[in-house]
């Protein structure tokens, strides 16, 4: 079994910051892509940034220059550094990896539970 674990999530005021993580954990041999989605209640969750094992990123044109993805191969953990937010950043944000498992030679997205963030004064 892999999980994913996110934390990080809360309350912010519009301008302000937070930082979420994404730790993977179980019988790990590899994780190819790791990334961060969203999603409002009602709507499609939507790609917010993902990142390659060589650190290689790509963003969503909404949070490109406010947001930073990296993440941390020797921790198995994704990370999502979220600045100058903004209302409409408000969702649930989930984290999202490709792992393939020790003795198995496929890989399987596995997501985390989410966590909220909320944007607000």
């Amino acid at each position: 079994q892999v999980q994913l674990v996110e934390s990080g999530g809360g309350l912010v005021q519009p301008g302000g910051s937070l930082r979420l993580s994404c730790a993977a954990s179980g019988s790990i041999f590899s994780i190819n892509n790791m990334g961060w989605y969203r999603q409002v209640r009602g709507k499609e969750r939507e790609l917010v940034a993902v990142i390659t094992p060589g650190g290689t990123t790509n963003y969503a044109d909404s949070v490109k220059g406010r947001f930073t993805i990296s993440r941390d191969n020797a921790k198995n953990t994704v990370y999502l550094q979220m600045n100058s937010l903004k209302p409409e950043d408000t969702s649930v944000y989930f984290c999202n990896a490709y792992v393939r498992r020790n003795y198995v030679v496929a890989y399987v997205e596995v997501w985390g539970q989410g966590t909220l963030v909320t944007v607000s004064s």
